[in-house]
C-alpha cells in the first residue's frame, strides 16, 4: 500500500508524458496525431535534366519515406489528404569541379536544386517551405554518362532524405 503512494503520482506522470500529441517512430520522424493520410502528387520538374524520368524517382523516394517510415499512410487524392507534400525540381546541373592538363573535366558535380512545401490541411497550416539542394561527384571520364546516372540517384535519394528529416524532425 505504502509503495502505491510513493510510486502512483510518479507513475501517472510519466504516463502522461508518454501519451504526448505527437507520433514517434523509431526512425526519428515525429507526426502529429490527426494526421493520418499524407497526399505526394508528381513532383514537377521544371529543369532542363537529361534524365526523363527525375520526376517519377523522387516521387517514389518520397513516398518510401513518408509511407514506410511513419504511420501515414498514402492518399491519392490531394484534397481528401490531412497532409500534402508538394515538391518542385527547379535546378539540375552537370558542371565540371576539376580540370585536368588537356583542358579536359576530371571531376563533374551533378547538383539538384528542389522547392517543397508541406501542409497540415486538417490545421490548414504550412509546415514546411524550403528549397533544397543536394550535390554528388563522378568521374566523366572512366564513367561517363553511367557516371552522371549513378551521382543522380545519389542525388535524389539525398534530397529524400533531407525533406524527410526537415519535415518530420520539427515537432
Amino acid at each position: 500500500m505504502r509503495r502505491c503512494r510513493r510510486y502512483g503520482p510518479g507513475i501517472g506522470l510519466l504516463l502522461i508524458g508518454l501519451s504526448g500529441c505527437a507520433y514517434y517512430s523509431f526512425t526519428g520522424a515525429t507526426i502529429p496525431a490527426h494526421l493520418r493520410t499524407i497526399a505526394i502528387p508528381l513532383v514537377e520538374d521544371r529543369s532542363s535534366s537529361p534524365f526523363a524520368n527525375l520526376d517519377q524517382q523522387l516521387t517514389n523516394l518520397l513516398i518510401d519515406r513518408f509511407v514506410n517510415q511513419t504511420r501515414l499512410s498514402l492518399e491519392p487524392e490531394p484534397g481528401a489528404a490531412d497532409a500534402l507534400l508538394e515538391v518542385r525540381i527547379d535546378r539540375y546541373a552537370n558542371e565540371p569541379t576539376a580540370v585536368g592538363g588537356a583542358e579536359q573535366a576530371e571531376r563533374n558535380r551533378v547538383t539538384i536544386t528542389v522547392t517543397v512545401r508541406y501542409v497540415d490541411q486538417v490545421n490548414d497550416q504550412e509546415l514546411l517551405a524550403r528549397s533544397f539542394s543536394a550535390f554528388e561527384e563522378y568521374d566523366p571520364v572512366r564513367q561517363g554518362f553511367a557516371g552522371e546516372e549513378e551521382a543522380v540517384q545519389i542525388v535524389l535519394r539525398n534530397l529524400a532524405d533531407d525533406i524527410f528529416t526537415a519535415a518530420t524532425a520539427n515537432w
